[in-house]
């Protein structure tokens, strides 16, 4: 006898392996797990104003700003970059929410290029959150990474600001960048200036390195085959990890300030 859910089951089973199917054969190969340790992702500040959003049920802005790791070179469609990713996983997590996710980012800029745009390309978004992808291009020129001081902590005081939460996302672990001298130099620079300022860093560096040192993955399963930028699968990962990370400081308790009693007897 003719079962409709037993068809309907059967059906999306395959459909589900054709998707497979229908990728290039190397990406099928590797399919790795999409997995990072909490301490690697979690981000040490609460996102008060994504908070604040979240509660009063009104629409969230986020805008990415970088170069073309944000643009999304690697990537097979703009659909599979990470702001488009994150977009659908923040969704995911908080459905009925309005959340949109801006794409900002242009292939080849420096710290210095952002800065000029930022005005246009990120106040004018009126956002809640910015996540600020920086770094990479001024290594990939051998930039010294103390000549970029000034100019991330101007960056951070602009967004700062205008009540945005904020983001710092750091240099891709890749072989083009860690052949670098300065790559080290930038991505220590970056938490420092993160921890100075009181804002948050998502540290992609740690996370990717991790996928090749601890789980043994191959280059070629998260990278281009240019050696440098990211591809599908490492843009959705990234997402997924910014996304918990997100969610997680958007929705954490934030401490709240109690005077400590004095012994009695004094003032």
């Amino acid at each position: 006898m003719h079962n409709p859910a037993t068809t309907v089951r059967a059906l999306t089973g395959l459909a589900a392996l054709f998707a497979v199917l229908a990728l290039p054969s190397p990406v099928r190969a590797m399919q790795p797990v999409c997995a990072a340790p909490p301490e690697l992702t979690r981000l040490a500040y609460p996102l008060a104003r994504v908070a604040g959003k979240l509660k009063n049920g009104g629409p969230i802005v986020i805008v990415a700003i970088g170069s073309s790791s944000t643009a999304g070179h690697g990537a097979s469609s703009k659909s599979a970059n990470y702001p488009s990713r994150l977009q659908a996983e923040l969704r995911d997590r908080f459905p009925g929410h309005d959340i949109v996710v801006h794409n900002r980012g242009i292939g080849g800029e420096e710290i210095g290029d952002m800065l000029k745009r930022f005005e246009k390309a990120v106040v004018a978004a009126e956002p809640d959150l910015v996540l600020w992808q920086l770094g990479t291009n001024s290594v990939l020129r051998n930039r010294k990474a103390g000549d970029s001081d000034a100019a991330i902590r101007e960056g951070v005081s602009t967004i700062r600001a205008t009540g945005a939460d904020l983001v710092l996302i750091d240099p891709q672990f890749a072989p083009k960048v860690i052949g670098k001298p300065e790559a080290a130099r930038m991505v220590a620079l970056i938490a420092a200036t993160a921890k100075r300022a009181g804002v948050d860093l998502f540290r992609r560096f740690a996370m990717m390195k991790r996928w090749r040192e601890i789980d043994q993955l191959a280059f070629a399963s998260f990278l281009s085959p240019d050696g440098l930028h990211m591809n599908d699968w490492s843009y959705a990962c990234l997402a997924k990890g910014l996304g918990a990370a997100i969610a997680q400081a958007a929705t954490r308790p934030v401490p709240v300030a109690s005077a400590t009693a004095l012994p009695a007897g004094k003032p």
